[in-house]
Formats: structure tokens, C-alpha cells, sequence
């Protein structure tokens, strides 16, 4: 069983002998073990590297209740995820807000769906539109080219958080962003992350981006769906420019890149 650290904390994710197939093809995933801790007042930040195809996103599906497995176990807090009680929030590749709704009525949704009164609705919407740099764009439609890209996601996540989700799901949600859209959007998920303290659970395709978020990086080999190596990340706990330049954090890519190279070749 893959698990981040052998201490007393309580278990939030975990997977037990889970397996996927799809008819009388192969597996997709099978024997999938997996388990995080849940840290007090700090969170987890877990990375899930892999090929494409080696079920990363199934895996998300499945903590989110949005899929079961063909057999195996999926608990959060000990307990299946339709009876956990767990808010697990979502933020996809692809742009998932509402384009006929404004920036402000996407990310009240949440609250919405929990019946808070109206004001203070819009209230906690705005904390969190200005915490995600979305302050002054409250009226606009969630839609493309009204919003970028970048704003886009930042709708999202700030969609995602503003129930205080215990966890936080994101599948590759900065992948289609350009570059410098993608390293200012590293820096505002860390410090969300800082702010709210959930356990998130990240896949990406980008090593450098998982060295820079991560506190552990989780590698998945394909045909079937595993997991191969664990990789703890020993950086400071709050992130920075001048850790991304530091020989340790080039050391860490070049590792986290040597596993991957292994794992292709299996």
C-alpha cells in the first residue's frame, strides 16, 4: 500500500484493491493502492504523474463519486464516498464554468446549492473572487474571449473552494494554459492551498510543476493502471521563486524525470 507517511494521522483517501474494466477489454486500472493522510491545519498536496491513459483521471472520478469501480474500495475517512459526508470540489482541463451565468453567479453556486442567504452569498463570493485576482471582472460572463483562459480556471477554483471543500480534485487544470498564464496560476494555487489547508489531489504531465506544488508525487505506470514510485518532495513548505532555482529543486526534477524514463520503458 502506497501511503505518504507511516504516523498517527487519521486516513482521507483511501483506495483498496481497485480495479477497472470496460467490458472484455483488458484492465484499466488493477490492484490500485493508494491512501493519504489527512494533516491538521496543513493539508496535503499530492501529485499523480503518468502517461496518458494509465487511468490518473479515473482515479479523481472515482474520489469524486462520479464513478465506482469494477471492484476494490473507495473510502474517504474510512467510509464509502456516497456515505463519507466529505465535500470533494472538482477543476477540470477542459473550462467548466457556466457562460450564461456572470464570474460572481458561477462561483456562488456552491452556496447556492446549500441554501446561504443571498447577501451572504455574494459576500463570500467576492472574498473569494479577490483572493483569486478576479476582483473588477464580478459582472462579466464566464465565457471565452470575455475572460481568458487563466480567468477561466481561476473561476473555477474559486468555484471549487468557496464550500470549503475538504478535498480538491484538479485534472490538469492549468494544461492549456501558455506559460507565464500557468506559472502565475502555480503561484496563486499554492496560495490558496496556504489559506484553506484541503487535501489536494493533482495530475499533471509537467514536472517541474509537481516538484514546485507538491509535498508528495505518486507515478503510475499503464496496462494496466498502477502505481510504481513514490517521490517526497523535501522543499520549505511555502514555495517561491528562489526555491524553483535552488540546486535541490533541480535535483528533485531530475529524479522525479529518471522515474519516469523507467517507468516508460516498463
Amino acid at each position: 500500500m502506497l501511503k505518504i507517511n507511516d504516523t498517527p494521522h487519521a486516513n482521507i483517501i483511501e483506495l483498496k484493491q481497485v480495479t477497472q474494466v470496460y467490458g472484455s477489454s483488458a484492465p484499466i486500472l488493477k490492484d490500485v493502492n493508494f491512501l493519504v493522510e489527512d494533516k491538521p491545519g496543513q493539508g496535503q498536496f499530492v501529485i499523480i504523474l503518468g502517461a496518458s491513459g494509465c487511468g490518473k483521471s479515473t482515479l479523481l472520478r472515482y474520489i469524486a463519486g462520479l464513478q465506482q469501480p469494477t471492484s476494490g474500495q473507495v473510502l474517504l475517512r474510512d467510509k464509502p464516498v456516497a456515505q463519507s459526508g466529505i465535500r470533494a470540489g472538482m477543476v477540470f482541463q477542459q473550462y467548466s464554468s457556466l457562460p450564461w451565468l456572470t464570474v460572481l453567479e458561477n462561483v456562488q453556486l456552491g452556496l447556492d446549492f446549500q441554501h446561504v442567504e443571498a447577501k451572504e452569498r455574494r459576500r463570500r463570493a467576492q472574498e473569494m473572487l479577490e483572493l483569486v485576482g478576479l476582483a473588477g471582472h464580478e459582472n462579466k460572463y464566464a465565457a471565452y474571449p470575455t475572460l481568458s483562459g487563466g480567468q477561466l480556471q481561476r473561476v473555477a477554483i474559486a468555484r471549487s473552494l468557496i464550500a470549503n471543500p475538504e478535498i480538491l480534485l484538479m485534472d490538469e487544470p492549468f494544461g492549456a494554459l501558455d506559460i507565464n498564464t500557468r506559472l502565475q496560476m502555480q503561484d496563486m494555487l499554492e496560495d490558496v492551498w496556504l489559506k484553506f489547508q484541503p487535501t489536494i489531489v493533482f495530475v499533471t504531465h509537467d514536472i517541474q510543476e509537481a516538484v514546485y506544488l507538491g509535498d508528495d508525487i505518486y507515478i503510475m505506470a499503464a496496462n494496466p493502471g498502477r502505481f510504481v514510485h513514490h517521490v517526497t518532495v523535501d522543499l520549505p513548505f511555502n514555495r517561491n521563486l528562489e526555491v524553483k532555482h535552488s540546486a535541490h529543486f533541480n535535483e528533485l526534477v531530475r529524479a522525479v524525470e529518471d522515474k519516469m524514463i523507467e517507468v516508460a520503458a516498463m
